[in-house]
């Protein structure tokens, strides 16, 4: 069945993700697919993407996908190169510890912040996330952790009510989102487990614990994920 889009007059038969098939803008959709694949490792860092494989896949043209791999370059997500073409970005291993060092240090500051100036309808709303986050996670619905704990992230900060702060955790959060997705869906449980903690800190007005567990949280993911790093108190974090 021929496809129509708000992007392009015509488009190829749907594939098997119907992508196309969606009253929805086909930018913002192919854009949160291909998120979606790249944070969970369907996409391997350094992969090409390329545009006719993907609209093949998705079920749309090409122009969608074009100005989706623009996006997540502008995220840092996506690589693209002159003659080359898009491919997953791929961070050396001193640019990905310098990264996880920042926002282990931001995550502290956004957790303390948010117990020093904590709302209740707001820390309701984030009770709410936590009870789906551990659901999910308990009955293994890794779809649905991504969106979850990017949510659990946002209320928190929403907490803090630091708007710059914020701003740059959202930037920084992408950017590391690679490196932390596919260990966070194997570790789930304790991911949230990480969450819950920090969370009760931030109830309890407690903003020294609850920076230093925002902060841990960061670098168990790092350890989950292999990256060789350093911990609260200098002490090297590594898997083993």
């Amino acid at each position: 069945m021929a496809l129509t889009s708000p992007t392009a007059s015509t488009a190829p038969t749907a594939g098997p993700l119907s992508l196309g098939a969606s009253h929805s803008p086909l930018f913002a959709l192919v854009t949160d697919k291909l998120r979606e694949g790249i944070l969970n490792g369907q996409y391997a860092p350094g992969e090409r993407l390329v545009e006719n494989k993907l609209s093949a896949e998705l079920g749309v043209s090409r122009i969608p996908v074009r100005e989706a791999l623009r996006a997540l370059a502008s995220e840092g997500l996506v690589l693209i190169e002159p003659r080359r073409g898009a491919s997953v970005a791929s961070l050396s291993p001193v640019i990905a510890r310098e990264m996880v060092e920042v926002r282990a240090t931001l995550e502290g500051l956004n957790a303390k912040l948010a117990a020093q100036r904590r709302d209740p309808a707001l820390i309701a709303e984030l009770e709410a996330v936590l009870r789906q986050g551990m659901d999910a996670a308990a009955q293994g619905r890794a779809d649905e952790l991504l969106a979850l704990n990017s949510r659990f992230h946002e209320v928190l900060g929403t907490i803090a009510a630091n708007s710059v702060l914020q701003e740059m955790m959202r930037s920084l959060r992408e950017r590391t989102a690679v490196l932390f997705g596919p260990a966070n869906v194997v570790r789930a449980r304790q991911n949230w487990d990480e969450h819950a903690q920090i969370l009760q800190a931030v109830i309890a007005g407690d903003a020294d614990l609850a920076a230093l567990l925002a902060a841990r949280h960061v670098y168990s993911a790092a350890k989950a994920a292999d990256l060789p790093v350093e911990g609260p108190g200098g002490a090297q974090v590594q898997a083993a």
